[in-house]
């Protein structure tokens, strides 16, 4: 079992920036490829990021390329999400989510098999 909690989520305004932070509790932390993903009023959930044990592997939605930096500490047992020239259409719950995986990553959802509660972002224009 692993335990997620998100923090950091909140208002910005367009252009400005958030870092989001995702604390793991349970079982190796460094066993798990971690992902960020994000649910928007009416939408699916959807990929933001994801990144390897290791760090050596990401993944990044063409949506938030050259904007988002996904990065872990395992020291720590948390992953973050530097969010940078934010925009109004990254307005959604942001969820962190563990994907027991040796190699790579993967965006599909239904590979991770723990979740966080969820983060609001809201992005003023």
């Amino acid at each position: 079992q692993v335990q997620l909690v998100e923090f950091g989520g909140g208002l910005a305004q367009a252009g400005g920036s958030l870092r989001l932070s995702c604390a793991a509790s349970g079982r190796a932390f460094s066993s798990y490829a971690m992902g960020w993903f994000r649910q928007a009023p009416g939408k699916e959930r959807e990929i933001v990021a994801a990144i390897s044990w290791s760090g050596s592997s990401t993944h990044y939605a063409d949506s938030v390329k050259g904007r988002f930096t996904i990065s872990r500490d395992n020291a720590k047992n948390t992953v973050y999400l530097q969010m940078n020239s934010l925009k109004p259409e990254d307005t959604a719950v942001y969820y962190c989510a563990a994907d027991y995986r040796i190699l790579g990553v993967t965006p599909r959802i239904s590979e991770y098999d723990y979740w966080g509660q969820g983060t609001q972002v809201t992005v003023s224009s």
